[in-house]
């Protein structure tokens, strides 16, 4: 068997960075979508309400905003 040419190392060079390249972007790919995913499922709690929001009636803002206005107008 011979040598294998030049321009067979370059190809072969060429085609196995591609093949890297494709790698890397399918695993970016992959871990965004676990990301969303991941992010998607600790969002939300067994009522189906996102954890980080609280029901209007349990913030405290309101009970003493309205007790301020009624005093106000009295």
């Amino acid at each position: 068997m011979g040598r294998r040419s030049p321009e067979t190392m370059i190809k072969r060079a060429r085609e196995q960075a591609l093949r890297e390249k494709r790698e890397m972007k399918q695993a970016k790919k992959d871990a965004r979508a676990a990301e969303k995913l991941r992010v998607s499922e600790e969002g939300e709690t067994g009522d189906g309400t996102p954890e980080d929001e609280t029901p209007e009636d349990e913030t405290p803002e309101d009970d003493t905003s309205d007790a301020a206005t009624v005093s106000d107008t009295s």
